[in-house]
């Protein structure tokens, strides 16, 4: 069996991927050093199944917290600094309030992505002028949390 050795890096944050050949239809990968085992619908060879393409997407209802923070994202003042997220995820806690001075580097925010915690660090010192997100609320990717001032 061989493995292959990958290099990523995602938005900021590096990835070392090691990607063993497939046995049948799953395949084991390891991100980081921490394993997975990876199913296909199909095994690895077989043609793929090619449907025609949808004409319109069906709209989803936005969720009551995605709600929330839009209109948030609306009253945040176009000067300040926006602190994003750099993957989509669930907020799982705020170390900060409004009024606190944050120093370059500073974790602002723990989002969990894939099971995984994440810090959120701001690359911008300031003072934290708006909190635009709440613990338990899903963020898509470069979606605002906080503005700094």
């Amino acid at each position: 069996m061989s493995q292959k050795e990958y290099k990523y890096k995602i938005n900021g944050t590096k990835f070392n991927v090691i990607v063993d050949d497939p046995e049948g239809n799953t395949v084991h990968v390891e991100v980081n050093g921490v394993p997975y085992t990876v199913e296909f619908d199909k095994t690895p060879g077989e043609k793929p199944v090619i449907k025609p393409p949808t004409r319109k997407k069906p709209e989803v209802p936005k969720l009551e917290s995605e709600h929330k923070a839009e209109v948030k994202q609306q009253v945040a003042s176009a000067n300040g600094y926006k602190v994003k997220a750099p993957l989509p995820g669930t907020i799982m806690s705020i170390p900060v309030k409004v009024g606190d001075t944050v120093a370059a580097g500073a974790t602002v925010c723990v989002l969990e992505a894939m099971k995984m915690e994440n810090d959120i660090h701001t690359p911008k010192g300031g003072v934290v002028k708006q909190i635009l997100v709440n613990v338990g609320d899903a963020v898509p990717q470069d979606g605002d949390i906080m503005v700094l001032d």
